[in-house]
């Protein structure tokens, strides 16, 4: 929602200045998705705001998986380009939010169907902050998810694109999500996720120290790692490595790894071992965490590793005295999972 187009037409209309708190508290903590919902507002002044809109999108296409612990929506922005969220739920009672920051991506990963569409345009943080606000909207109002918890519990940065490309925007947008007056989110109750942009990781530390970092590395191989994503011919696994020591130095907080298994790509005893090797060289060994990831398939040259080997990966990691766990992907059936992104 646009503030300052509400707040100028409050005034505009000599309301007096406690509308839009009252505005604000139904919008964005409540999630009531018209103005006419809002109780504590005249009714002369809910018709006259009839026609303005909480959101800066239109709902194309909401797919709910059959177990109910991922729903997938399709949204057309102004401009009618589409993006992609997703609502999970990976326990009862836990909903987390994956909100995208661009159309497209430009980091054109080959494991992740978003980037193979290439990049249109940055989101705005208002486009990014909606898509909360939609999801607030969709459990409140939806009456398959009557159920006894309706908070949003963690919003992540996962969605299409690359967060710390677009750090104006999404930084705006952070600011939104924690502020008490808004959304009210805990700063740790917020993840981003980076393809490993150096410059990205030292702001968010310097302006954001309390908001969680997860690195997508997936290859500890710099070789390996360039021939998949590209952006590790800019910034290599040293620098990525120089970024994180000086991120724990500023925050002292714990990093998470993203780390995909590839069928007899990366998931060999000699990449677990490649792994480790890295992950201790960085340092502060016990400010790292792995998130194993069988791969989403996105397509047919790329197969997930197999349960056994994922297993035996967790447990070389485990010997080596890193923290580490096999995520469990919520999505895959209505296309929602990491790297399935597309906006179509």
């Amino acid at each position: 929602m646009n503030l300052k187009k509400i707040k100028d037409f409050l005034e505009e209309n000599s309301q007096p200045k406690f509308r839009l708190k009252q505005i604000q508290k139904a919008v964005f903590q409540d999630g009531v998705s018209s103005f006419d919902e809002i109780s504590t507002l005249p009714k002369e002044l809910k018709y006259r705001m009839s026609k303005l809109k909480i959101l800066s999108f239109e709902v194309e296409k909401v797919l709910v998986a059959k177990d109910r612990q991922s729903v997938k929506a399709l949204l057309k922005l102004k401009d009618g380009k589409n993006i992609e969220t997703v609502l999970i739920s990976p326990k009862p009672g836990d909903w987390s939010v994956c909100i995208s920051c661009q159309v497209g991506c430009p980091m054109n990963c080959r494991f992740c169907a978003t980037g193979r569409g290439g990049f249109t345009r940055n989101l705005t943080a208002e486009e990014i902050t909606d898509q909360v606000l939609f999801w607030k909207q969709y459990l409140m109002n939806n009456l398959k998810f009557k159920i006894s918890n309706l908070k949003l519990t963690n919003v992540v940065y996962m969605g299409m694109g690359e967060p710390f490309l677009n750090w104006d925007n999404m930084s705006e947008s952070l600011k939104s999500l924690i502020n008490p007056e808004l959304f009210g989110f805990g700063s740790r109750s917020i993840s981003v996720s980076t393809a490993g942009i150096p410059e990205g990781i030292a702001k968010l530390a310097e302006n954001f120290p309390q908001i969680n970092l997860a690195i997508s590395l997936h290859f500890a191989d710099d070789k390996k790692r360039g021939e998949f994503m590209p952006v590790n011919k800019k910034y290599n696994l040293a620098d990525l490595k120089t970024a994180l020591q000086a991120y724990f130095q500023k925050t002292n907080r714990k990093v998470f790894i993203e780390y995909i298994l590839l069928e007899n790509i990366n998931d060999t005893k000699e990449d677990a071992e490649k792994l480790a090797k890295y992950l201790k060289s960085i340092g502060k060994l016990q400010l790292l965490h792995v998130n194993l990831i069988r791969y989403n398939t996105t397509s047919e040259e790329l197969k997930p590793s197999s349960k056994n080997r994922a297993l035996e990966f967790k447990n070389f990691l485990i010997k080596n005295r890193i923290q580490v766990t096999i995520r469990k992907s919520l999505g895959e059936e209505i296309q929602g999972a990491c790297g399935q992104l597309v906006g179509k």
